[in-house]
């Protein structure tokens, strides 16, 4: 089984490969904007809502560029991915698009909504505990018990291509609203995203900074970009952002992020709920804690966004109901 280090990186041109094979399956989000929010930043900003895509994050666009390629004979066997939940139901609905079985790995821990939606989509959940098994492991054994193709959350090609989608709208829809992008804030985990959209970025929008947004205690990619060197975080460290628990960056995701991006940020918990209480009231959008990191930079004040142009990612929409009435709640 070829591991990440023995993949070459993806190109522009895998990106708009990508964006053809998810015409008319993949959701071509809005460019949004909120007088609100501009007048409270005193910029420009345009807000990227992930949220709305198929199965409620990004995750679907690289899923289903991956498993589209995969030839007759591995779409027998099935896939096999691990995930906290959003790669879980990008893989788990292209996988039922595609007439595929899948399995997927999950942390126990993970937002029911999450675990469900990924059942729901005919996908067999294995759970297991994140702070005691490594997750790896356990996807590795089912790989080679049914013989199924891995499917990495974003240390791949395929799916950093697939990711790379969103930032080649970002760039076409800014162009279509004579926005010249000075800044793209885009949520980070593992790495996926943010390499996906500054791949394409570097190549429609060269002069764009973009800067990838973590939750404190998991800014490993931030970490490893002023290093020089992926670093890892810490195991007892913890977060509410449980889409961005990766425990280190990714080899293929690393390589570009440390050639494209202006640097990394770093949210609290406090933040990120904060950013989430914000979205649901200004913008009438209901945001996931990982998803809300890149909007709670913005409100935090991480860049000077005041007469700049600044596009941002809300990666995801998959949240608990208690979990986001107790967030709303205690900020309102």
């Amino acid at each position: 089984m070829a591991g990440p280090s023995d993949l070459q990186a993806p190109s522009f041109a895998d990106v708009k490969a990508a964006a053809q094979r998810l015409a008319d399956m993949a959701v071509v989000t809005p460019l949004l904007e909120s007088s609100a929010l501009n007048k409270r930043i005193g910029g420009r900003i345009l807000i990227k809502p992930e949220n709305l895509q198929r199965t409620g994050s990004f995750k679907f666009r690289g899923a289903y560029n991956k498993l589209s390629q995969l030839p007759e004979a591995a779409r027998h066997a099935g896939v096999a991915a691990y995930s906290s939940g959003n790669h879980a139901q990008g893989v788990a609905a292209a996988a039922a698009l595609l007439g595929m079985p899948a399995t997927i790995v999950m942390p126990a821990d993970a937002p029911r909504i999450k675990i469900e939606n990924t059942r729901g989509y005919g996908a067999e959940v294995v759970l297991y505990d994140r702070y005691h098994e490594v997750r790896d492991e356990v996807a590795a054994k089912i790989v080679a018990e049914g013989g199924a193709t891995l499917v990495r959350p974003y240390d791949d090609p395929d799916i950093i291509a697939g990711q790379g989608t969103c930032g080649l709208e970002i760039a076409q829809q800014a162009e279509a609203l004579g926005a010249k992008l000075d800044a793209v804030l885009v949520c980070c985990g593992g790495g996926g995203l943010v390499s996906g959209t500054a791949l394409a970025l570097a190549e429609l929008s060269p002069s764009t900074a973009v800067y990838s947004v973590e939750p404190k205690g998991f800014d490993d990619t931030a970490r490893s970009l002023a290093a020089g060197e992926r670093l890892r975080n810490d195991p007892a460290a913890r977060s509410i952002c449980d889409a961005l628990l990766a425990p280190t960056p990714g080899e293929l995701t690393f390589a570009l992020n440390k050639q494209l991006l202006a640097g990394g940020l770093t949210v609290s918990d406090e933040e990120a709920a904060a950013a989430m209480a914000y979205a649901f009231r200004e913008l009438k959008l209901v945001i996931e804690p990982g998803g809300a990191v890149a909007l709670a930079a913005l409100l935090a004040g991480r860049i000077e966004a005041a007469g700049k142009v600044v596009a941002l990612t809300l990666s995801g929409g998959n949240v608990d109901a208690e979990s986001y009435c107790e967030i709303l709640t205690a900020r309102s």
